[in-house]
């Protein structure tokens, strides 16, 4: 059996669902929405490698060394917006972060 551009697809497919469920189930863990952001950046970055691997062309693949520094940029921010936000409230309760409007 060999492994086809539309399993890579169908499976980019799944963890972008996946993580589109993350994001509105649970509206109250700030790091299970972090976690659910990621996990759909790497669905779109498994499509763009897919696409980049099949059709032989490095574009795709330098696209998401591009998409993983901002990634990585944006969990460093998001984290550190967690660890204020606990310091402030004591907990990482969403709902709270509407007190930090300036």
């Amino acid at each position: 059996m060999t492994v086809t551009l539309g399993h890579f697809l169908s499976l980019g497919g799944m963890l972008f669902a996946m993580s589109i469920i993350g994001i509105f189930l649970n509206r109250k863990n700030l790091i299970v929405l972090l976690m659910a952001i990621e996990l759909m950046l790497l669905a779109v970055n498994m499509n763009f490698v897919a696409f980049s691997h099949y059709l032989g062309d490095l574009n795709g693949q330098v696209f998401v060394f591009f998409i993983l520094t901002v990634a990585a940029a944006e969990s460093a921010i998001g984290l550190a917006i967690l660890v204020l936000l606990f310091r402030n409230k004591s907990s990482i309760n969403v709902d709270e972060m509407n007190t930090l409007k300036g």
